[in-house]
């Protein structure tokens, strides 16, 4: 399936900015299930400054430096992507959870797409022994690894609620949690804690989902939105699998990656600085267009 992403980002602001820093994390990259054929990134006004770089995961960091007065910031980003994501493994058929728990702490690997990167807890997703014991009721002995993460995928979505208001970026983990309530971000990193505790590798994508409008009713030019889901390494012959909880779907080739990072903090779309004594008023519009929808 092939893609047309546009992410347009906003900030106008209620008195001139003097300075602004801002590094981007908005250029997706080529990996197994999907090929970057166009990308670009387009900063307004033009940076004085801007630098761009891998970061530990592989991610493109671009990092912009603005030092004239502005009373806005546009950032864009447009990209051409083919999603290939291969064929999902016979979750019956794979390993026990317990032989690949045994299998990421015995590797020696510290590459950025190896398991032993993912195996610990981080700022946001901590080991908290109240989101393991729940994660545990999936993984009774011998029970097959992606069998059970599916189970886990699923509890989470039948027992979470979906609530943009019910928590912000900065919310922590175990508040999400106790709350039942929350958005793809919290999802996410709860279950990120949930298999973390258990031994297993799992990394946090940030990316897009394709959303599909009603029957008879046009694609919202700026309706879609960012999204967030995880992968989990499931042993030596299968790798990573992705697994959204939000949705209680794995991942496939309506999902578009972006970054990949432990938690959230490695693939924030956008975080810098800025030197400004007023308000701010933020605008995001997000289109994902399959390429036969396009007109």
């Amino acid at each position: 399936m092939i893609y047309t992403l546009r992410h347009k980002t906003t900030y106008a602001y209620g008195n001139s900015v003097s300075f602004a820093r801002c590094v981007l994390r908005l250029t997706p990259n080529s990996s197994p299930g999907q090929t970057v054929m166009r990308t670009t990134l387009k900063v307004s006004p033009t940076p004085t400054l801007r630098d761009e770089r891998l970061g530990p995961f592989g991610e493109v960091m671009v990092t912009v430096l603005i030092d004239k007065p502005h009373e806005a910031l546009v950032i864009e980003a447009n990209s051409r992507i083919d999603v290939h994501a291969p064929p999902l493994p016979d979750a019956s058929a794979s390993q026990p959870w317990e032989q690949v728990r045994a299998a990421a702490f015995g590797s020696r690997g510290l590459e950025a797409n190896g398991p032993a990167v993912f195996l610990y807890p981080t700022r946001r997703t901590p080991k908290i022994a109240e989101i393991t014991d729940y994660a545990r009721a999936s993984f009774p002995p011998g029970r097959p690894i992606i069998e059970a993460v599916s189970d886990l995928m699923v509890r989470i979505h039948r027992e979470f609620k979906y609530d943009p208001g019910a928590t912000e970026v900065s919310t922590p983990v175990l508040e999400a949690f106790r709350a039942r309530h929350g958005v793809c971000q919290d999802f996410a990193q709860i279950m990120i804690c949930g298999l973390r505790g258990l031994g297993l590798p799992t990394s946090y994508i940030s990316g897009y989902l394709r959303t599909i409008p009603p029957p008879g009713q046009p694609r919202l030019e700026g309706a879609d939105a960012t999204h967030a889901w995880v992968t989990v390494w499931c042993g030596e012959g299968v790798g990573w699998v992705g697994f959204d909880p939000t949705n209680a779907i794995l991942a496939q080739n309506d999902h578009i990656e972006l970054g990949v990072g432990r938690d959230y903090s490695d693939v924030a779309p956008i975080d810098g600085i800025i030197l400004s004594g007023g308000n701010q008023n933020l605008t995001v519009e997000v289109d994902v267009i399959p390429e036969e929808a396009e007109t």
